[in-house]
């Protein structure tokens, strides 16, 4: 089972129609994606299962990088652009990287022997000769999903091909069917979630259009995306009957903010629950469930998904099924303290009501979530404690209007308070600009227990 069937199936099925588009421009037809993404795989010249990262804004390449590793049978490492470079760096060097696609953007932030550049480079590369597509096993790796642990440093989730098909295959039985006829627009990072669920819409042909406006829908009918809730709380304007389904996730959407998006865009949204480790799929909030509009249920995460059997021990939520991940990626110990008995530990603690429907209550590795990015206090907290008048700190969410959270650091000085100019710089030479916090409390100490941790939820209620 290899991915980039689909691209190659579907340049045979239907070659003169759009398979990419950059806005309103049509990139490449399925013929010239397919024979792009053949000839990209023997320019890589690399050893199946080798890694492959991509670091790079949205742009139709990044799909073209994607499916020719697959086509090469390689695994992909999609890197958020949007990380500090020494964070770039460490994925790289954990994953064992052997080349890197990138833009010219992140040139400078990269620090690989081999680094394709779209543009010219890349150019070059996609007119060459195709390459045959590679068998590949379903319990092969496809992707490497990096993820942040509870001591602040990414672990790579190891998607297998076979986790990709299942949850392509729990889109169309839970979220929407799928045609060609229809297109996806990726308004949120490829590297994430919007990434992800391209694929069940490569599989049936569908259009894959880069961009950040809905109104996008006009000109390509059918179409769905995901975003996080703070993208659709921005969304101010229905582009009529060509937008088919909003996807959000990632994030706490609060019942006011649902409550407005289906007076604007109407039963057109579905919420999904998931994590890297078991990718876009543990529960579904339906279509059909916003539009009956109980309160209740527009707070929960919807229902077990089709593919996955979902559990609530001892308050934790567990997800088994073959969609989630094979393990943390040269992490054993890790893998075994996630993965016990078949089931995966998600950390997340919630409950189901008499009917099926989960609600989540809090996260238990203390993750904040802003503007649909994870943030774990301990990398902050780490990047702080590089400060020299900076004695102790703690890192927490504070529920934000416009981000769902914000990053707040309760800072112990060592002396006199730390001017907020310098911490932010501290911050900013570290880890990613979004990380940074967005408010400092100076206190003379952090609340602790008999053990001498943190109680955060103190802070909380600060």
């Amino acid at each position: 089972m290899n991915p980039a069937v689909w691209v190659a199936r579907h340049g045979r099925l239907r070659p003169n129609e759009p398979a990419l588009a950059e806005g309103e421009r049509v990139h490449a037809t399925w013929a010239e994606f397919a024979a792009r993404v053949a000839a990209a795989a023997g320019g890589f010249d690399l050893e199946p299962g080798n890694r492959v990262a991509i670091v790079m804004h949205n742009r139709p390449e990044y799909l073209e990088a994607m499916f020719a590793a697959w086509h090469a049978g390689l695994v992909v490492v999609p890197v958020n652009a949007r990380l500090h470079r020494d964070e770039i760096a460490f994925i790289l060097e954990d994953s064992g990287t052997s080349a890197v696609v990138t833009d010219p953007e992140h040139v400078e932030d990269i620090d690989a022997s081999a680094i394709i550049v779209t543009g010219t480079q890349w150019d070059r590369l996609v007119a060459a000769d195709p390459a045959p597509l590679m068998d590949r096993k379903p319990d092969d790796p496809a992707w490497l999903f990096y993820t942040s642990g509870t001591t602040g440093r990414p672990k790579g989730a190891t998607l297998t091909n076979r986790n990709l098909l299942m949850m392509a295959l729990s889109y169309y039985a839970d979220i929407d069917s799928i045609s060609p006829r229809d297109s996806v627009l990726h308004a949120a990072p490829l590297s994430h979630g919007s990434g992800l669920y391209g694929l069940p819409h490569i599989a049936r042909g569908a259009v894959s259009v880069i961009g950040d406006d809905i109104a996008l829908a006009r000109r390509w009918p059918g179409m769905s995306l995901f975003a996080a809730p703070t993208m659709v709380k921005r969304f101010d304007a229905d582009p009529g009957p060509g937008l088919k389904t909003i996807i959000y996730g990632g994030a706490p959407m609060y019942l006011a903010d649902l409550e407005k998006a289906l007076g604007l865009f109407g039963p057109r949204l579905a919420q999904i629950y998931g994590q890297g480790e078991t990718p876009m799929t543990i529960t579904a909030l339906s279509k059909q469930d916003h539009a009956d509009g109980d309160p209740a249920r527009l707070q929960s995460v919807g229902t077990a998904r089709t593919d996955v059997e979902v559990r609530v021990v001892d308050g934790e939520i567990l997800v088994r099924g073959d969609v989630v991940m094979a393990g943390y990626w040269n992490q054993p110990e890790a893998t075994a303290e996630t993965l016990k008995d078949g089931w995966l530990h998600t950390g997340d603690l919630g409950s189901f009501d008499d009917h099926g429907y989960l609600t989540l209550h809090d996260r238990s590795k203390d993750l904040i979530i802003s503007g649909g990015m994870n943030i774990y206090p301990r990398e902050v907290e780490e990047a702080l404690l590089h400060h020299a008048g900076v004695k102790a700190v703690a890192v927490i969410g504070k529920p934000d209007e416009e981000w769902g959270e914000r990053v707040v650091a309760f800072v112990v000085p060592d002396g006199d308070a730390p001017a907020v100019e310098e911490l932010d710089q501290i911050c900013l030479d570290r880890i990613a600009r979004y990380k940074r916090p967005k408010d400092y409390r100076f206190v003379d100490e952090l609340p602790t227990n008999n053990y001498g941790k943190v109680v955060k939820r103190q802070l909380r209620d600060l």
